[in-house]
């Protein structure tokens, strides 16, 4: 069986979809552990009422970024994983620690990418007039949420929308797009190559797989 490894610093709703799936035998694979930069992270929790260990690291523990990367890589290597999950992982990652993990480590954004990197992307787009909104999941690269996109999926932004409401309609997207996508690469029917997402052997568009 196949092992993951979960990042998150906080509630971790898209860690329980992809409890879930492992459960549920939709992703054929083992969580094995999550770690946080936060020790009072709820997806802590959740991984501990799931029987998954569970660790937290403190950056005032270190030095610098690298030096708290390098001991999170260290912990994780520990745990020979085939994937590296980030669900909600606030920090913005080294470049070795980004090389050691390149192409299998995951991440899901609320923007449809390239659109909206960074923080407050539901705020962003209800700012600017969007009439849509979404998720994107991608390879994680040196780039901030700029690898290559691997999926997404939109949701409309309606006149008169609450940021809490726009955020409830991507996270309800992100919970069945995220451990869709981690099957894939469970499959081995997903990986990255010269720094694009291929599928069942065929390069995705920028955009990522499309159905239609």
């Amino acid at each position: 069986m196949k092992k993951i490894v979960v990042l998150v610093s906080g509630q971790g709703s898209n860690l329980q979809a992809l409890i879930d799936a492992c459960q549920q035998g939709r992703i054929a694979a083992n969580i094995v552990a999550v770690f946080s930069n936060k020790a009072q992270a709820y997806g802590l929790q959740r991984a501990q009422e799931a029987g998954i260990a569970a660790h937290a690291l403190d950056a005032k523990d270190f030095t610098d970024r690298e030096a708290f990367d390098a001991e999170l890589a260290q912990a994780i290597d520990q745990y020979q994983p085939d994937l590296v999950v980030l669900a909600g992982y606030m920090r913005i990652l080294s470049n070795p620690f980004v090389q050691h993990f390149a192409g299998r480590m995951l991440n899901i954004h609320p923007s449809l990418l390239p659109k909206y990197p960074g923080l407050h992307t539901h705020r962003q787009a209800i700012d600017n007039g969007d009439s849509e909104h979404g998720t994107s999941v991608h390879f994680v690269t040196e780039q901030l949420d700029g690898g290559p996109v691997i999926l997404q999926a939109k949701v409309p932004i309606f006149p008169g929308d609450e940021e809490d409401e726009v955020i409830e309609r991507v996270q309800s997207q992100e919970h069945t797009l995220y451990p869709l996508v981690v099957s894939w690469f469970i499959e081995g029917r997903l990986v990255m190559r010269d720094n694009a997402a291929w599928l069942d052997g065929e390069p995705l568009a920028v955009q990522g797989y499309a159905a239609d």
